[in-house]
């Protein structure tokens, strides 16, 4: 009887963290939102591997990120992706994201996932979730520090900057 009662109650938990963290990707649809986070994968039952860590802040499909030494602003239709330490900059026109590349399609998404999507934990400003890809390979997104703040506009996702000539600037937009 115990051991049923402990089931039951893992059971519960479980479905208890599922349901909080669902509520939280609702609620960051809803909001503009910030949050630190770590991407990494497993292929072949094999441990996870970071890909990439960062910040980001998030409002409909509009972003801005930093990660891996590049700071990427997307306006949803324009993305500037800027390397300050090489002082490069590349615009291209936003074509075919997934949300490996754009963090807003995941938060806007996710329920396009939702039989293969496994929330290992969360709480108020956390979530750790595990996806599973169509090939068998998990993707693990770890988010934390999240912040829910009111819709300011996107204004502040704004790619249409300038640089100076000592900056080599590609523009691969038609």
């Amino acid at each position: 009887m115990k051991r049923a009662v402990a089931v039951i109650f893992s059971m519960l938990v479980a479905f208890g963290m599922y349901a909080q963290g669902l509520k939280l990707l609702d609620k960051a649809g809803e909001h503009r939102t910030s949050f630190n986070y770590t991407y990494s994968l497993s292929r072949d039952g094999g441990a996870f591997k970071d890909v990439t860590s960062g910040k980001v802040t998030v409002e409909d499909n509009a972003y801005y990120m930093e990660g891996l030494g590049l700071e990427v602003t997307s306006d949803g239709t324009t993305r500037l992706s800027v390397d300050r330490k090489a002082m490069e900059a590349v615009f291209e026109k936003v074509e075919k994201d997934d949300m490996f590349t754009n963090p807003a399609l995941f938060i806007s998404s996710w329920k396009n996932y939702r039989d293969r999507l496994h929330v290992n934990s969360s709480s108020a400003d956390s979530l750790d979730v595990t996806l599973v890809l169509d090939d068998d390979t998990k993707a693990r997104f770890v988010l934390t520090d999240v912040v829910f703040s009111p819709k300011k506009g996107l204004g502040d996702f704004n790619v249409d900057k300038t640089f100076g000539e000592q900056w080599l600037v590609t523009d691969l937009r038609p």
